[in-house]
């Protein structure tokens, strides 16, 4: 069975492929009623691990819950080590991730009993997710019993959707697509260039940290202020409990709004969605500085979906707001779209990546750069060697390396690799997230079993051994890297993704 995964920090969605359809997977919740999505959260029945619906339930009836674990994963010291709590219990974070995946996987393949299919998924990342998140969302669906065939950048697969539900917007004059993704927990928009199905992306930006948990918690905080409360004063449980209460009454907002009613501590308070939209505004505006990078500037300096773009389309559930569409198209005009399945258009999309049939391709970038502290003269200067560019051109399911080679003028070789956003005068700067760090004894003296790297001192000597460093994003956008002394042979090899296995550290 191929599937199109969209792990989401609040909801996530599978689209299967059914013979050139991609219909979203309808999970059942406790009434058997029908959803197409599962809430991503996981609780303790007892001593039993539950999740989606279940969990909800028993979260609502203050049972202990976590909600949200997937931006765990976009935690820059994430490691497969890295552990959560539910309640009193504490457990890897990977296991938590794998049990809930395994249980996803369980759900779609009891609608199928008896024909013994195995998943095969196309899932998908936020754009800008750095190696170890990568890697460990990768390692918990294998774990969980998937066939990963690839892995997408989350807008990068709504603009597959885009084009196979208009077409017929795409013409020789508007070719290329410009994609706002504000999901649970991150928010990505992507400027994609379409030819028929080729899909190139040109430049993709993101917040790792910006989602619709956060507008949850503008709107648990209005209702606390309006309840003569606040969070500390409510506690850790109660308030909670609020952010349970305030997700609810979120996605039970429509255009016509004029409350939302929560309860604070026993007490029923009507929020005005006025008061609410006013708080949250802030939030939706730091996506358009996001998302107006990816656009023409005038000579006022003001922002225009560029002429050749067919639409600026709208996805991810966080996006579902009433808000976020009106100051989109009161910022941007008519050429604005809203997906009509906008938490499963990249669930959708990810189907059609995993359909062969289909035949959409992909280029996309990188995302993020990556590159490399380096001590020098003798220990006593440190320089930043940038290494892959955020703009560096991939495609899912094929490897792309880079080598360089260079004679060692130091007895040691400390490597501090980092992955970022950008660049400023030489220096990485937005988000930075240390990946790992290698020590390589170019002086074969070094080399012994029992030699400890740490102590020993970088000096320099004279001219050294041929090096050879190689750097590959593999086919999932996880970066491998090997260093190499070519006269001798002696190697070492690293992924930056799997910190905390002893290959990354």
């Amino acid at each position: 069975m191929r599937l199109g995964v969209d792990f989401g920090t609040t909801r996530t969605t599978v689209a299967v492929v059914d013979r050139g359809n991609y219909p979203l997977f309808a999970f059942t919740d406790q009434d058997d009623d029908a959803h197409e999505y599962l809430p991503s959260i996981a609780a303790l029945d007892g001593g039993e691990l539950v999740f989606g619906f279940e969990a909800s339930r028993l979260a609502l009836s203050g049972a202990p819950h976590i909600r949200s674990f997937k931006r765990s994963l976009a935690d820059p010291d994430v490691t497969v080590r890295s552990t959560v709590r539910i309640g009193d219990r504490e457990m890897p974070l990977i296991d938590l991730v794998t049990e809930y995946l395994a249980y996803v996987g369980g759900s779609v393949l009891a609608s199928r009993p008896g024909k013994g299919e195995a998943l095969e998924a196309v899932v998908g990342v936020p754009a800008h997710a750095h190696s170890a998140q990568r890697f460990l969302t990768l390692e918990a669906f294998r774990r969980a019993g998937y066939a990963v065939t690839a892995m997408l950048n989350e807008p990068s697969a709504a603009g597959f959707e885009y084009t196979h539900r208009h077409a017929k917007t795409l013409n020789s004059r508007r070719t290329r697509v410009l994609v706002y993704d504000l999901g649970g927990g991150t928010f990505d928009a992507s400027l994609v260039a379409v030819d028929g199905k080729s899909h190139e992306v040109l430049a993709s930006h993101g917040n790792n940290r910006l989602g619709g948990d956060d507008f949850d918690a503008v709107l648990a905080g209005c209702a606390a202020q309006i309840g003569g409360t606040s969070r500390e004063g409510l506690g850790r449980v109660g308030w909670q409990r609020l952010l349970d209460a305030a997700r609810v009454a979120k996605e039970s907002l429509y255009p016509q709004s004029r409350f939302a009613t929560l309860e604070v501590d026993g007490t029923a308070i009507a929020v005005p969605v006025r008061r609410f939209y006013e708080a949250v505004a802030p939030l939706v505006e730091s996506t358009f500085d996001t998302l107006e990078a990816l656009m023409e500037h005038g000579r006022d300096g003001r922002a225009t979906i560029a002429h050749d773009v067919a639409g600026l389309y709208v996805v991810g559930g966080g996006s579902e707001l009433p808000i976020v569409a009106r100051m989109l198209r009161n910022r941007y005009g008519r050429r604005v779209h809203r997906s009509p399945y906008t938490a499963g258009s990249t669930a959708i999309g990810l189907a059609l990546a995993a359909d062969p049939e289909a035949g959409y391709s992909l280029a996309d970038q990188l995302s993020r750069g990556v590159g490399v502290f380096r001590e020098g003269e003798s220990g006593t200067l440190v320089t930043f060697d940038p290494l892959l560019s955020p703009e560096l051109r991939v495609s899912p399911g094929k490897a792309v390396s880079l080598t360089r080679r260079y004679r060692a003028a130091h007895n040691l070789g400390r490597y501090r690799f980092v992955e970022y956003t950008r660049t400023e005068d030489g220096v990485p700067r937005g988000t930075v997230v240390p990946c790992g760090q290698v020590s390589f004894p170019f002086d074969p003296a070094l080399r012994g079993a029992g030699v400890d790297l740490d102590g020993v001192d970088v000096r320099r000597t004279a001219e050294g051994a041929l090096i050879e460093e190689n750097y590959t994003v593999d086919a999932h956008g996880i970066v491998e890297v090997s260093i190499r002394d070519l006269d001798t042979g002696y190697a070492t090899a690293r992924s930056l993704g799997a910190r905390g296995l002893g290959r990354g550290e």
